[in-house]
């Protein structure tokens, strides 16, 4: 089997949805044959392994623990779905409190057990206060830490292509950036629709305001849509683009789509957001985000969102303040 890599990948959260459909799918996309699975619930952890055994995989080493030290011990590359699921009704803000202090330990673990880490993608939400607590924990720099933000950004390419019958990949460039969650920055300027820009549709018979503002209303609620239609999260789409994150770390396939970064650029500070980006061997490394003064003004209301639940953190004691952060990961 042809894999990008031999390095360990480790995946935590295996037993769970996403964790074990990535599983299945970093085999299939060969991207390492050496793949750790992690879970605290033992038994179904064997079981997603003895699964993916059962395929008859070829040259694959594939391991499986419910020992967060073994797990992460010499890992490479990591990606961690390894919170409580979002549930019928519950926005990702619920899932603040309890996933925070995950994304704690799973930070302190990191720097415990795997120091030499190249990259980690955190998924689990709210994915942007989960990957700024694990990168605040962790050690490491801001370039070797990510999460899961494309998934807006394909939803707005995947209502475009409905609405307007066409091929998605004729749909080209759609970006939303800020928070991965109901405050998102949904981006037109940025987007083409065979070949045509956005915003000349928009306000026409063919895209009037109205629809416009309805088809981002249901971009926005994409995970919620989700949820009703298959009675729990998104797993697949998840898995899948985190997968193709971690690939272009490893030297696979450019990704092309926003990035949620640690940013601190003096109007943007001290948060885990969704910007235009490059994801390589070198890390993430974000870039200035390019709209028009209504789009970015809705992006600093993103932001303000995301400040509010950082601070919320703050005030409550789960995490310092900001001018101790320093004390704990010199490289913030």
């Amino acid at each position: 089997m042809k894999t990008l890599t031999s390095e360990k990948l480790t995946i935590i959260g295996a037993a769970g949805m996403i964790g074990s459909n990535m599983a299945q799918s970093a085999i299939l996309m060969g991207l390492s044959d050496n793949i750790c699975l992690y879970d605290p619930y033992a038994k179904g952890l064997e079981g997603v392994a003895e699964e993916l055994l059962q395929c008859g995989f070829k040259g694959l080493n594939l391991s499986f623990t419910s020992d967060i030290k073994e797990a992460l011990k010499g890992s490479k590359y990591v990606i961690s779905s390894g919170g409580a699921a979002r549930k019928e009704g519950m926005t990702r803000e619920d899932l603040l409190k309890g996933n925070a202090e995950i994304a704690i330990q799973f930070g302190k673990d990191i720097k415990s057990y795997c120091p030499d880490v190249k990259h980690v993608v955190v998924i689990f939400n709210p994915a942007d206060i989960t990957g700024l607590l694990t990168l605040l924990y962790s050690g490491l720099k801001p370039s070797q830490v990510t999460t899961l933000a494309a998934l807006d950004s394909t939803r707005l390419r995947n209502e475009l292509a409905k609405h307007f019958n066409i091929h998605p990949d004729k749909v080209v460039n759609c970006r939303t950036y800020g928070g991965h969650g109901e405050q998102m920055a949904v981006f037109s300027s940025t987007a083409t629709i065979d070949g045509k820009p956005l915003n000349d549709l928009i306000g026409t018979p063919q895209l009037t305001s109205e629809q416009w503002k309805s088809l981002k209303e249901r971009v926005i609620q994409g995970g919620k849509n989700i949820i009703d239609l298959r009675g729990r999260s998104s797993f697949q789409s998840p898995a899948y683009l985190s997968l193709a994150m971690i690939g272009a770390v490893m030297g696979g396939d450019k990704f092309d789509w926003p990035v949620g970064a640690y940013v601190n650029n003096g109007e943007f500070d001290h948060v885990m957001m969704a910007m235009e980006t490059s994801l390589d061997a070198n890390g993430v490394h974000y870039k200035d985000v390019k709209g028009t003064d209504d789009e970015h003004s809705e992006l600093k209301q993103s932001y303000k969102h995301l400040c509010d639940l950082r601070d919320s953190l703050i005030k409550s004691g789960v995490i310092p303040a900001i001018d101790q952060w320093k004390s704990i990961n010199s490289n913030l």
